[in-house]
């Protein structure tokens, strides 16, 4: 008794993980000139409550760029020959990013624009002579749904403002001038490799709402717009070929903007012939996609919960998998000249992250500003299982220190539901883990990671076959490893905080749950959030046309079987998932005399991202689990 005593006593508290954790230092947006002499990155200012998303540090190896003060300093790009970096900084005023050029053998910094608008995603053109920018005039608050929704009083009208491409030329000659459509919202674009023409993923209308109706355009240099491929599911990641005969994309079913997955295809650039899918039947998800070798594109995979890299013939036959690993690579990861050389920013469960480079894995680390972190979770592995006809994969944390005797379990379920969870630093599941949980994070049918017939298999579906998986996969943990098994607790955010209400719906298997950002109804979720479009390829036809589709995957339907204590967060100006889905489960419990509780954190959207608040978030969801598990 006293030496569990003394092993219960000796576990850091939450906020002190939390402290450790907040010293990591984020960094992100790695780029590699042409030649592969340079990489530059971006890393987050480090504060005792975690990175500031709003001070930021541009690196070109060990020297420094900048706009001449501490600001947000971003989207990095080369010029052709890398002498150059374009990048973007808010330092002439707050939230208002400007284009900025840096000459790297000088050192010399020039700011290219004087703009009222919001700015991203600079592109140097191929003769190295202009810039081009996505550019939304005066519309420098719009950064999309996932940060706290502006406050609509008054008569409501919606007002659309249109992101478009712009050209800055180089040596100042002129201003930004908008080329694109003014109707037509441009999500992702990219040049022709001799600068005659961009392709670009656009829809019109509302830019949060109909990113899932994107079409595939080319975009001349007179601004006249093309669909060259209407697809079916979603796009992203347009990419010409080194030719500029055709362009490859992604297609797939993706329930978030920058989340993506699906197969690769490709599609003659002028329009004379139909898409054709490279990777008809892969057992992954490509991710994104880089055209540098005359006919094989290059791919970064998710493949069953891991990373990969591989080579896909443009003319048909096998992806070439070059590369496979256990870590994570976001998808801002860059390519040389030579098709092999990649820089990219990486980590794991076991490893925070760092800027590496070099051919692919062959990779050179060129930063150690997180060496002196350790993960403070235990042994992190792979788990597979069978659920109906699907192989299913997830990850199983363990706590830092061997339990005794069986230990407690929270299962963590991944939002999306079109995500997937990778060995990732990720700083929720280390931490829960280093209270002496195990902790499980499946992913279900739904997620990326096993090709498009895996992805789509929860369409008209929500609730019942991912659920199934995830029972099946805590059933597969309690074979390998000391779980309790009356003690397992359920979390999870955005369609995990759906997953987390509906799970207490359907069983009692959980003996407590938390409840983040979730979706109690879908019905009246429809008509709430600012992102209809997305709900369309899940239930098939609108609320209005199918309403029972709907009302068979919300946990409000099954409310009164509920039992289960519940926690429920939710940021005040959520878009995405709006406040009245968490009060109405709330609401819901606490007529039913389940015990419940309601936390609403003020001025916060889909992400929590106050340091109070994020404190407060952390050590509510402990003391939670710990009061009905531990």
């Amino acid at each position: 008794m006293l030496f569990a005593l003394g092993l219960l006593l000796a576990v850091p508290s939450p906020v002190e993980v939390l402290q450790m954790l907040n010293r990591t230092v984020e960094i992100h947006g790695a780029v590699i000139s042409r030649d592969g002499a340079r990489v530059a990155w971006v890393e987050q200012e480090a504060t005792p409550d975690g990175p500031n998303w709003e001070r930021s540090t541009i690196r070109v190896g060990s020297a420094r760029v900048s706009a001449g003060k501490p600001s947000d300093e971003r989207d990095l790009a080369f010029s052709p020959d890398g002498s150059a970096l374009a990048f973007l900084s808010d330092a002439e005023k707050e939230h208002q990013p400007q284009l900025y050029v840096a000459d790297l053998p000088t050192g010399q910094v020039r700011q290219l624009t004087h703009v009222d608008g919001y700015l991203q995603k600079p592109r140097f053109s191929p003769d190295g002579k202009s810039i081009a920018v996505l550019f939304i005039e005066g519309g420098a608050d719009l950064r999309g749904p996932l940060l706290p929704s502006a406050r609509v009083v008054g008569v409501v009208d919606e007002q659309i403002k249109e992101q478009r491409i712009a050209i800055v030329p180089l040596d100042g000659s002129a201003g930004l001038k908008a080329v694109s459509p003014p109707d037509l919202f441009v999500y992702e674009y990219a040049w022709r490799p001799d600068g005659s023409a961009f392709a670009a993923t656009a829809a019109h209308g509302s830019g949060d709402d109909n990113w899932w109706i994107a079409k595939l355009y080319t975009i001349d240099a007179g601004g006249a717009a093309r669909v060259v491929h209407e697809p079916s599911l979603q796009i992203c990641e347009p990419s010409w070929s080194p030719d500029g005969t055709r362009i490859a994309f992604i297609e797939g079913l993706m329930s978030d903007h920058g989340s993506n997955g699906g197969d690769l295809f490709v599609v003659p650039a002028d329009g004379s012939g139909k898409a054709r899918n490279l990777t008809p039947g892969l057992h992954a998800s490509v991710s994104s996609v880089r055209w540098i070798r005359a006919d094989e594109p290059l791919v970064r995979l998710s493949v069953e919960g891991d990373t990969a890299f591989a080579a896909v013939p443009a003319n048909g036959g096998a992806p070439r998998t070059l590369w496979r690993g256990a870590m994570y690579v976001p998808n801002d990861w860059s390519v040389a000249a030579d098709g092999v050389t990649v820089a990219m920013m990486r980590d794991s469960f076991g490893e925070p992250p760092e800027i590496v480079a070099g051919p692919i894995g062959a990779w050179k680390p060129l930063t150690q500003r997180n060496a002196g972190l350790r993960s403070p979770a235990g042994e992190a592995r792979s788990i597979r299982w069978k659920s109906d006809k699907f192989d299913v994969q997830g990850w199983l944390l363990a706590p830092p220190q061997p339990p005794a005797a069986k230990a407690p379990m929270i299962v963590v379920v991944h939002g999306g539901p079109a995500g997937s969870v990778a060995s990732v630093w990720l700083d929720q599941a280390l931490l829960l883990a280093s209270q002496g949980y195990y902790v499980f994070l499946p992913n279900f049918r739904g997620s990326f990671g096993q090709g498009e017939e895996f992805t789509r298999a929860n369409v008209k579906d929500f609730g019942y076959g991912d659920l199934r998986d995830i029972q099946r996969g805590i059933d597969a943990v309690l074979k390998q490893a000391p779980v309790d098994p009356g003690r397992i607790g359920l979390f999870g955010h955005s369609y995990g905080g759906y997953m987390a209400m509906w799970g207490v719906t359907q069983t009692r298997r959980f003996k407590a749950a938390v409840a983040s950002a979730g979706i109690v109804d879908w019905q009246s979720y429809y008509g709430q959030n600012r992102i209809d479009q997305w709900m369309l390829p899940y239930f098939g036809k609108s609320v209005y046309d199918d309403p029972a589709v709907y009302a068979r995957s919300s946990p409000i339907t099954f409310i009164k079987r509920v039992k289960t204590p519940t926690l429920v967060l939710h940021g005040e100006r959520d878009a995405e998932v709006p406040l009245p889905q968490g009060q109405e489960f709330w609401h819901a419990l606490k007529t039913l005399g389940v015990e419940t509780e309601f936390v609403i954190y003020e001025n916060e959207g889909h992400r929590i991202r106050k340091p109070e608040h994020v404190r407060d978030r952390t050590q509510r969801i402990v003391d939670w689990f710990d009061k009905h598990l531990k």
